[in-house]
């Protein structure tokens, strides 16, 4: 695993979480502290960093040591929720393809009162910034903790009412400042109690593709 900064500097590193590497902003050994965070990885192959972050932008790079490939989780925990700073986005990309091999992008609410998201599911976007091959009709799926389906969205621009989408989302979308610039990219605001949240993305008629999935803290 690797932190880069929003100037794409690397600013530490990980391969290995019982082996602390030192450099960047990892200036001391992060074993113990790995241990106490409640968030160690179960396996000695797996990858940590714990990070004190000024605001801004960063990216965790996941990547298999000697180009191997594979399914794999890149997480962010706040370790610091009684700060000013909160963590405000979430997103990942990675490659959709079909069956148990679409896009999860997971994330937590947390607190005692309801949360207000967006969520995205970005693909044709993605061309500008030179990806070839991006997914060009990605569809968003919301689940709850115990696994069902509470909302969806195919193309922003038209809300599908169901589970907890009561009324038309296009206004809300627009207003939000995190509108796709694609019609064929999907969203979906929602308003969510405390608890553990699963965005699945998927391509139109099982196509495949380089997608995007985002999560933005609207409050």
């Amino acid at each position: 695993m690797e932190l880069h900064n929003s100037a794409g500097a690397l600013i530490g590193s990980n391969d290995n979480w019982q082996t602390t590497i030192i450099g960047g902003i990892i200036t001391s050994n992060q074993v113990s502290d790995i241990q106490n965070s409640g968030h160690a990885p179960t396996a000695a192959n797996e990858s940590a960093i714990i990070a004190n972050l000024a605001p801004g932008n960063y990216t965790a790079i996941v990547r298999g040591v000697s180009n191997t490939i594979g399914v794999a989780l890149v997480e962010a925990y706040d370790l610091s929720p009684d700060t000013t700073s909160v963590l405000g986005n979430i997103s990942t990309r990675g490659f959709v393809q079909t069956g148990e091999n679409v896009m999860i992008g997971g994330f937590i609410v947390q607190g005692t009162g309801t949360k207000s998201v967006i969520i995205r599911a970005i693909g044709p976007e993605l061309a500008q910034y030179g990806i070839t091959n991006a997914l060009a009709n990605p569809t968003l799926e919301l689940h709850n903790s115990a696994g069902a389906l509470i909302g969806s969205n195919d193309n922003w621009q038209t809300t599908i009412i169901g589970g907890i989408i009561t009324s038309n989302q296009v206004s809300n979308i627009q207003n939000s400042g995190h509108a796709p610039t694609e019609a064929n990219e999907s969203a979906i605001i929602a308003n969510l109690a405390p608890g553990s949240y699963t965005a699945i993305v998927r391509g139109v008629s099982n196509t495949t593709g380089v997608a995007l999935v985002e999560v933005y803290d609207l409050d």
